[in-house]
C-alpha cells in the first residue's frame, strides 16, 4: 500500500477544532455534482423494463439469428423442448418411480377432494388426467405435482354451492363450476401474460399462513359428515366452526352411524401412523404415499365382504368409467351466470396461484434452479383453460404430492405425465373398484391431509419477528374459521394492503449520533453509545417521501426538533442551529414530498435554524434540482454525506462559540 506524503495529507486534510477544544484532522469534502439532465423516454423505459420485466427474459434473444430465435420463442413457451434434449433413462427412472407413487397418493385424495367440491368423484379424478399433460409441457418446476388441493376445491364447492345446490340444481352447480375454472385459467394467463405476477405477492407469507391453518380446520370439520356418518340432508350448508359444530351435535341423537365412526377412527389412527413414520425417517416416505391408497382398498374389500353399506355406511358408488367429455359447451358465455363464474374464477385463482408458486419456488431453492413465476402462471392458466372444456375442475399445484414427488427422486415434469397415465388408465379399468369404498374413508384421508397446511412453527416464527404480521396470520385465520373462505380470503387481503398502507404513510425517522472512534452516524435507538453533536439535529427518513407520507414527514421531523430543543433548555444547553436530514434510505420524492420540504425550510427559517441535506440519491436529487429546491436552500447546504455535512458546520459552531 503505497505511503502517502505529507504534502498529499495537506492538500485533502484540514484541522478542525471541536466545542470541547479538541482538534481533528478532516477529510477533503467531496462536492455534491449537479446531476445530468434526465432522458425521459430512456427513464420511463427502465422504470417499465424493472416493474414488469425484471429477469430480462430477452437477454438470450441478443445477437442470435432468426432461426435460433425461433426455437427460443418455442422453448420459452414448451420448456418440455428445453430440457427434453438432454432428457434420458436415467431421469425417466426417476421419474417413474416418482410418478406411479404420487399417482398412489392422488387416486384416493382426487376422489376424496371431488366432495370437497360437491362433484361426482369422476370429475377429481379428470382433473388429475388432463390438466398435469399440459402443465408437463409448459411448466418450469421439475418438482411441483399438478391436481384437484383441498383449500382451492371448498373455496369453489363454497362459492359455487352459494349460487347453486348441488343437489336439486345439479346441471347448472356443474356448469358454473366449469365456466369459474375457464375464468381461473384465463385470470392466471392473463397475469402471466402481461408479466403482473408480483400482484399476488400482495398477499403476504403470515396472511397465506392463517388463511391455511384456518381452511385445514375448516375442511377437517366439514369431513365429520362423511366421518361420523351424517346424512348430507342435516347437515349444514355454512362453513363457520359454530354452524357446522351445531349441526354435528343436533344430529347426534339418530345420525351418528357407529360402524362409520370405527371405519374412519381406525383408518385415521392407520394415515396418521404412517405419515409419522415417514417424516421421522426420510428414507420411508413411500410409507405415507401408500398409505391412503392402502387404505382405500382395505376399507373397500371389508365394506364388500360385511355389507356394511346394508348398515347405514355410505359408500362412493358407481363411478362414470368414459375419460374426459368435452365440456365446452357447458361453459357460460353470456347473461348473469358468465358474471358469477368470473368473479369466483379470480378468487379460486389467486389462491390455487399463490400455493403453486409457492411451491414451486420452494422445491427450486431446494435443488437450486430458477422458476420463471410468470411462465408459472401462464401454463398454469392453460391447463385451467384446457381443464374446463374437457370436465375438468380447478387444479393446482399439491404440497403434499409435490414433496412426495420431491423426495421420491423426480426429475423433471415427466412424474406428472405417468401420474396422469396411470389415473387415465384407473378410470378406464379400475374404477368399479371404487364403488364400495365408505365415505368415512376418505373423510379420514382428507382429515389426514390437511393437518399438514397448519404451520404451528410458522405462525410462532411470524409472532417473534413481527407482530402485525401475527395480526395479519390471526386475522386470516378467525376469519376463515367462523365466518367463511371467502371473507377470510378479503380479511387476509384487506390486512396485507392495511400494512402495507401503514407502513408506506407513516414511515419511520430516527435521530443520528457519531459512533465514537469512527465518522458513522447511526440511530441512538439502536446505538445509545452514539454521541449527539451540540447545536445540530440529524434526522434520518427511513423512507420515499410521497403524497401519502409527506405531510407526516415534515411534521414528525419538527417535532423531533420541538423535543430536542425541550430537552436542551432543560439542561441549558445550546440551542440547535442546524437541522440535517439523511436521505440515503430515500428512494424517491414526489411534488407533494418536495413541497413539503419547501414548508420544513420556511418553519426551520422562523426558528432561525438552517436545513441541511446529506446523500440524496440521484433520482431524489434530479427533482430538487428540477424543482428548484437547491436554489431556495443553498448548494452549499447539501453534502454527500453526513459526516461531511457535520464538519463543514462545526467551524461555524465554533466561531460563535
Amino acid at each position: 500500500m503505497p505511503v502517502q506524503d505529507d504534502k498529499d495529507l495537506d492538500m485533502n486534510q484540514k484541522g478542525l477544532t471541536f466545542p470541547d477544544g479538541q482538534t481533528q484532522n478532516v477529510p477533503y469534502i467531496h462536492k455534491i455534482g449537479v446531476p445530468p439532465k434526465p432522458d425521459l423516454l430512456k427513464e420511463f423505459k427502465t422504470t417499465v423494463k424493472e416493474t414488469f420485466f425484471p429477469d430480462d427474459p430477452l437477454r438470450s434473444f441478443k445477437d442470435q439469428p432468426k432461426s435460433r430465435k425461433i426455437i427460443l420463442s418455442l422453448q420459452a413457451i414448451f420448456p418440455i423442448l428445453e430440457w427434453g434434449r438432454s432428457y434420458n433413462i436415467k431421469k425417466f427412472r426417476g421419474d417413474l418411480i416418482a410418478g406411479l407413487t404420487i399417482a398412489s397418493l392422488c387416486i384416493p385424495q382426487d376422489i376424496g377432494y371431488s366432495k370437497l367440491a360437491y362433484l361426482k368423484p369422476q370429475y377429481g379424478l379428470y382433473s388429475s388426467f388432463v390438466p398435469p399433460l399440459v402443465y408437463a409441457f409448459m411448466g418450469s418446476s421439475r418438482d411441483i405435482a399438478i391436481g384437484p388441493v383441498a383449500v382451492v376445491s371448498l373455496l369453489l364447492g363454497t362459492l359455487v354451492r352459494s349460487e347453486f345446490n348441488p343437489v336439486t340444481e345439479p346441471d347448472e352447480y356443474l356448469r358454473l363450476i366449469f365456466t369459474a375454472t375457464f375464468f381461473t385459467g384465463i385470470t392466471q394467463a392473463t397475469l402471466g401474460i402481461l408479466r403482473l405476477g408480483f400482484l399476488i405477492d400482495f398477499l403476504s407469507h403470515a396472511a397465506v399462513v392463517g388463511f391455511m391453518a384456518g381452511a385445514a380446520i375448516t375442511i377437517a370439520l366439514q369431513q365429520l359428515k362423511g366421518f361420523l356418518g351424517i346424512s348430507t340432508k342435516n347437515f349444514t350448508k355454512e362453513t363457520d366452526v359454530i354452524s357446522v359444530m351445531k349441526s354435528i351435535f343436533k344430529s347426534a341423537h339418530h345420525g351418528w352411524n357407529w360402524q362409520t365412526i370405527v371405519i374412519g377412527a381406525s383408518f385415521l389412527a392407520f394415515l396418521l401412523v404412517a405419515k409419522y413414520i415417514g417424516k421421522k425417517n426420510k428414507k420411508l416416505f413411500w410409507v405415507p404415499a401408500i398409505a391412503p391408497l392402502t387404505s382405500v382398498i382395505l376399507s373397500t374389500f371389508f365394506v364388500y365382504i360385511t355389507h356394511a353399506n346394508n348398515e347405514g355406511v355410505a359408500i362412493v358408488g358407481k363411478i362414470d368409467k368414459r375419460i374426459n367429455p368435452p365440456s365446452l359447451d357447458k361453459i357460460y358465455f353470456s347473461g348473469d351466470n358468465l358474471l358469477k363464474g368470473f368473479r369466483i374464477g379470480i378468487e379460486a385463482g389467486m389462491i390455487a396461484l399463490t400455493e403453486a408458486v409457492a411451491i414451486g419456488r420452494t422445491f427450486a431453492s431446494m435443488k437450486d434452479y430458477q422458476v420463471d413465476g410468470n411462465k408459472e402462471m401462464v401454463a398454469l392458466g392453460t391447463m385451467n383453460v384446457v381443464g374446463s372444456m374437457t370436465s375438468c375442475y380447478v387444479a393446482t399445484g399439491s404440497f403434499s404430492r409435490s414433496a412426495v414427488n420431491y423426495m421420491a427422486g423426480c426429475q423433471t415434469a415427466v412424474s406428472n405425465i405417468v401420474m396422469s397415465i396411470v389415473v387415465l388408465l384407473t378410470v378406464k379399468f379400475l374404477t368399479p373398484l371404487f364403488e364400495y369404498t365408505p365415505n368415512a374413508i376418505l373423510s379420514s384421508i382428507i382429515i389426514s391431509a390437511v393437518i399438514g397446511l397448519i404451520d404451528i412453527d410458522a405462525a410462532i416464527s411470524i409472532w417473534k419477528i413481527d407482530k402485525f404480521d401475527f395480526v395479519a396470520c390471526l386475522g386470516a385465520f378467525l376469519g376463515v374459521v367462523f365466518i367463511s373462505v371467502e371473507k377470510g380470503l378479503l380479511i387476509a387481503v384487506a390486512i396485507s394492503f392495511a400494512k402495507i398502507l401503514l407502513q408506506v404513510t407513516r414511515p419511520r425517522t430516527s435521530v443520528l449520533g457519531k459512533i465514537p472512534m469512527t465518522s458513522v452516524y447511526r440511530n441512538i435507538g439502536q446505538y445509545p453509545e452514539a454521541n449527539k453533536i451540540p447545536g445540530v439535529l440529524i434526522v434520518r427518513v427511513d423512507s420515499a417521501v410521497y403524497f401519502s407520507n409527506s405531510n407526516y414527514v415534515k411534521e414528525r421531523i419538527l417535532r423531533w426538533l420541538t423535543e430536542e430543543e425541550d430537552d436542551l433548555k432543560a439542561t441549558y444547553q445550546p440551542r440547535i442551529q442546524f437541522l440535517m436530514v439523511d436521505l440515503s434510505p430515500v428512494t424517491d420524492i414526489d411534488t407533494s414530498g418536495i413541497h413539503a420540504f419547501e414548508e420544513l425550510y420556511r418553519s426551520l427559517r422562523k426558528r432561525d435554524v438552517q436545513l441541511v441535506l446529506a446523500n440524496p440519491g440521484q433520482q431524489v436529487l434530479d427533482k430538487l434540482y428540477a424543482a428548484g429546491f437547491l436554489d431556495l436552500i443553498g448548494e452549499n447546504k447539501i453534502f454527500l454525506t453526513v459526516a461531511d455535512a457535520v464538519h463543514t458546520c462545526l467551524p461555524k459552531l465554533n466561531h460563535e462559540v
